[in-house]
């Protein structure tokens, strides 16, 4: 049995990996699939709002299904979210940070092609192994450094090999204005943004006793809230 366990969790482990690797290669090219159609262009703030709200169905779900039920579920986070005050405001950092970054990351694949957003976006790795080091104090190997490096030699040739192409040019009075300076100033924030957001997090749930699910859920609320006055206004 308990050989049978864990078999299937090292088979949970390698398909979670395969999907992530999907998804992180899909997002991108829809992303810039999305945005340099020869249509009416839709509002990257709605998009980032929608996707948020799917996030929201999916962790209070996950939240339901490791409760019970329903009703222990809804007392689980009203506990968490409402009463307790402190995890909620300290889960308002990486919160506010990913809304800056979501809406960055659509600003970068409108200008950018989609291979240099992918290799440019990969710099992440780079941020967070910094604030890693900064922030939770880790140390690195020099296998794992030397990789990092080779990480930024990478990003820096893919930029350097498409300078000739550089500059601001419009096909279509429904495409945006398009500016590879801009596209990677956009994505080079956004990894730092998401290099510091992550590790932020990790640490609060180093420090915290409370399940993934229902912070996600308190960061997905706090960015509803504070996504609807900024909307309206």
């Amino acid at each position: 049995m308990a050989v049978g366990k864990t078999i299937l969790q090292g088979y949970i482990k390698y398909v979670s990996l395969v999907i992530l690797t999907l998804q992180n290669a899909v997002l991108g090219l829809s992303m810039r699939y999305a945005r340099t159609r020869d249509v009416e262009m839709f509002s990257s703030s709605a998009a980032v709002f929608m996707a948020e709200v799917f996030k929201l169905i999916i962790c209070v779900a996950l939240v339901m299904q490791e409760s019970g039920n329903i009703k222990k579920g809804v007392h689980s986070m009203y506990t968490t979210v409402i009463l307790n005050v402190k995890d909620t405001l300290r889960v308002c950092v990486p919160s506010f940070l990913y809304i800056v970054q979501n809406n960055l990351l659509y600003v970068s694949a409108s200008n950018l092609d989609a291979a240099t957003y992918q290799v440019t976006y990969q710099l992440k790795l780079l941020t967070t192994a910094l604030f890693a080091v900064v922030v939770l104090k880790r140390k690195l190997k020099k296998w794992q450094w030397l990789a990092l490096g080779l990480l930024a030699a990478g990003v820096a040739l893919v930029q350097l090999s498409s300078t000739g192409t550089s500059g601001s040019n419009k096909t279509s009075p429904n495409l945006p204005q398009q500016s590879r300076v801009l596209g990677f100033s956009a994505a080079l924030a956004a990894c730092f943004i998401s290099g510091f957001a992550g590790i932020y997090f990790e640490k609060v749930l180093k420090e915290s006793d409370i399940s993934v699910s229902i912070l996600k859920c308190s960061m997905n609320e706090i960015y509803h809230n504070f996504f609807y006055k900024f909307y309206k206004q």
